[in-house]
């Protein structure tokens, strides 16, 4: 529940460590290349070839021819045609055709012919190797070699140079789904801020038993109640330091307006107590559900939400953050065993996934997949080693959608559909669904199969 830990030697680096990755392009940063106009600065990067997992960038100038030459780069892979496919960003989408290359070009793991186009971020595989496509890779730096365990890509970069600018505030509230990493922002957000010698406490408000939050926020006196003794809160815990108070939106609503008042006067009142104690402690929030959505419903107290939100940092799904998911999947694979590599097509098959559990659940699912490759006495971790269900969604039977937005459904999956050329499998993932469930909801919906792959 609650998790009170000294700044460590790693976390007082971490502030100058983010600052390596700005946002805004220099003359010789890869992200100074723009896209046609659209403000982005579209990037191509080789993730792995083979069982060799690495990284490198190539900025887009017009069409990239992807072959056995890329520019300069020589791709030592056997199974890759000399000129296999060209790469373009045209207004802000992708278009890739294959050359008639022997061994097929694949986009979102489908085999594609011809040319297609995508709107967002997609993942491409020719032979052995993958390429993951960036809509926008401002920010993206190749990290410092005496750093390999770090794993910031150009979105998090982006995350963490608002942290940084805001680490001088004494509020910050942190969105983004569960398990994407709200709280090492909390702690970046602790060691780029005048706080970052003090205690750093952790509270997942979740967890906290019904009817005792009070008394563990602000701490207790002796007699205050049956077999109370002196306790102190959390922030008085936190003094001097950063609380944080992860899943805010679960915090009981009679405690929101005295914690209001503890955070205006920066004092606390501990049960019983006859006086008040001044505290200095910054605050992060954290929730997996969107706050200002919660005062609309009044489970949020709106006066809280306005004193909290005066700093507001949107953390990226790892779904929109695959230069961090590939390098993900080679430090835990390191984890479980040095002399782990993953396959091409395993680092292919995460990049096409979704991962709803985000970073937690990917971690989960290739330390697995790694403890199966090691049973079956091999050192290449493949796709077949993941828990089937790894990185998929979770989704209600298509018969349980509400029966008041036919229209609304079939202009999603009609759009979804062209987004992906026709090919069932992409357009599935993206509307978050199975295979199978897209072609139920397609029949439901009267949406011919013409063209299917």
């Amino acid at each position: 529940m609650v998790a009170r830990t000294p700044l460590t030697h790693r976390d007082s680096r971490l502030a100058s460590r983010y600052a390596r990755y700005p946002v805004h392009s220099t003359a010789d940063d890869i992200s100074a290349t723009a896209g046609d106009g659209d403000d982005l600065a579209p990037i191509v990067v080789l993730v792995a070839i083979g069982e060799k997992s690495l990284v490198q960038a190539f900025a887009l100038d017009g069409e990239l021819m992807l072959g056995r030459r890329i520019r300069d780069f020589e791709l030592d892979d056997h199974r890759v045609s000399r000129e296999h496919a060209t790469v373009r960003f045209e207004h802000g989408t992708w278009v890739i055709a294959d050359r008639g290359s022997h061994n097929g070009t694949f986009v979102d793991g489908a085999r594609v012919a011809g040319e297609v186009r995508r709107r967002g971020d997609c993942v491409v595989r020719l032979g052995h190797s993958v390429f993951l496509l960036v809509r926008d890779g401002r920010g993206y730096a190749p990290l410092p070699a005496d750093e390999p365990d770090q794993v910031i890509g150009p979105e998090l970069a982006r995350v963490y140079d608002q942290v940084r600018r805001h680490a001088g505030e004494r509020t910050l509230v942190v969105q983004g789904e569960s398990g994407s990493g709200k709280e090492l922002v909390a702690r970046l957000f602790h060691a780029a801020g005048p706080r970052a010698g003090g205690p750093f406490v952790a509270v997942n408000c979740a967890t906290i038993p019904e009817g005792v939050a009070e008394r563990l926020l602000f701490g207790s006196r002796k007699g205050a109640f049956s077999g109370a003794q002196d306790a102190t809160g959390y922030l008085q815990s936190a003094h001097g330091g950063t609380l944080f108070l992860d899943e805010i939106a679960e915090l009981d609503l009679a405690v929101q307006p005295k914690l209001l008042r503890a955070l205006e006067n920066r004092e606390v009142t501990p049960v019983g107590a006859n006086a008040p104690i001044e505290i200095d402690v910054g605050i992060v929030c954290a929730s997996h559900r969107e706050l200002r959505t919660e005062v609309a419903t009044r489970r949020f107290r709106e006066d809280l939400y306005y004193r909290l939100s005066r700093a507001v940092v949107r953390l990226p799904p790892l779904r929109e953050r695959r230069l961090d998911l590939s390098k993900l999947i080679i430090r835990e694979l390191a984890l479980v065993d040095r002399k782990l590599v993953a396959h091409a097509r395993l680092v292919e098959t995460c990049c096409t996934r979704p991962w709803p559990g985000n970073i937690r659940e990917l971690c989960g699912a290739v330390r697995i997949a790694g403890g199966a490759a090691l049973a079956a006495g091999r050192a290449v971790v493949r796709p077949e080693d993941l828990p089937p269900d790894a990185g998929m969604p979770m989704t209600e039977p298509v018969a349980a959608a509400p029966a008041n937005t036919p229209a609304l459904e079939r202009a999603q999956v009609i759009d979804a559909l062209a987004n992906a050329g026709g090919v069932i499998s992409v357009a599935a993932r993206s509307l978050g669904l199975h295979r199978t469930q897209l072609y139920r909801l397609m029949d439901k919906l009267g949406i011919a199969r013409d063209g299917e792959s």
